[in-house]
């Protein structure tokens, strides 16, 4: 076995590779032990799906959806006490109540009011630029050895494959620099879905890969209703903009598929 990304004997590697960071709530999409190595593992939990996960819109999901990291600590957000205090808030990954801490040179100022709203961030900068493009380029490269995990004859093709080499590299490497990512919401965070069994579900996220007419594949993966799109082959998506005009703009996600959304009510 060969890890995907530096080709390198991987047979001994020991770390499973998640294709999405737990920290977003995955824990289904993995990939087996040696499909990316233990030294690629390591690199892209610190270097790449760390500076996308701290991003204040990521981030601020996260404390929302009481997604909790790895290590079971949903991260904290600050947030305002009417109208000019701020504190640190903090959200129990097991029953999802809320605390807040109040800096000490506040505390007589608190004090002295008798109440107040506590007003908490809903927006944030989702991640731009390379922080985006390395995630999705490494999430797209997974997503296509899932695919394939089960032929070992088309992993190797895969894995040898020069026309991936450029959204392997930057993923890996960061080279090159620059690497357009289509970015917009296509439905709300709190989009549900009907399952087989007849329960209500969150859609978390999705992900397929989308052929154009011009024949170049684009990977589209939405996290809780923002929909990133990439081009596999080439830094550019005016192919998928293209695609978007002829197709009324709908998903590749669910277009093709009549996926049915619908509202969860708003937590109590």
């Amino acid at each position: 076995m060969r890890c995907i990304f530096c080709r390198i004997e991987s047979s001994g590697s020991r770390s499973v590779e998640h294709i999405l960071p737990e920290s977003l709530g995955n824990s289904k999409l993995v990939l087996p032990k040696g499909v990316v190595c233990d030294k690629c593992n390591n690199y892209f939990a610190k270097a790449v799906e760390k500076p996308f996960l701290e991003a204040d819109a990521v981030r601020q999901m996260r404390f929302h959806e009481g997604l909790p990291s790895k290590k079971g600590r949903v991260p904290s957000i600050i947030g305002l006490l009417d109208p000019d205090v701020p504190v640190q808030l903090f959200r129990d990954a097991k029953d999802g109540s809320l605390s807040a801490a109040v800096p000490t040179e506040h505390f007589s100022r608190l004090a002295a009011r008798p109440e107040g709203r506590l007003l908490m961030p809903m927006g944030g900068a989702l991640p731009s630029g390379a922080v985006l493009s390395r995630f999705l380029a490494k999430v797209a490269a997974e997503s296509m050895a899932a695919r394939l995990i089960h032929d070992a004859g088309l992993l190797e093709q895969f894995i040898d494959d020069p026309q991936l080499d450029p959204l392997r590299n930057h993923a890996r490497r960061g080279q090159p620099m620059d690497w357009s990512v289509h970015v917009r919401r296509i439905y709300s965070s709190n989009a549900r879905t009907l399952g087989a069994d007849g329960s209500w579900r969150q859609v978390m996220h999705e992900s397929d890969f989308l052929v154009t007419p011009g024949q170049e594949i684009y990977f589209a993966q939405a996290i809780f209703g923002v929909e990133f799109a990439i081009n596999i082959g080439g830094p550019d998506v005016d192919g998928y903009l293209a695609w978007l005009d002829a197709n009324n703009q709908a998903s590749p996600l669910y277009a093709p598929k009549n996926l049915e959304l619908y509202e969860m009510p708003a937590k109590p």
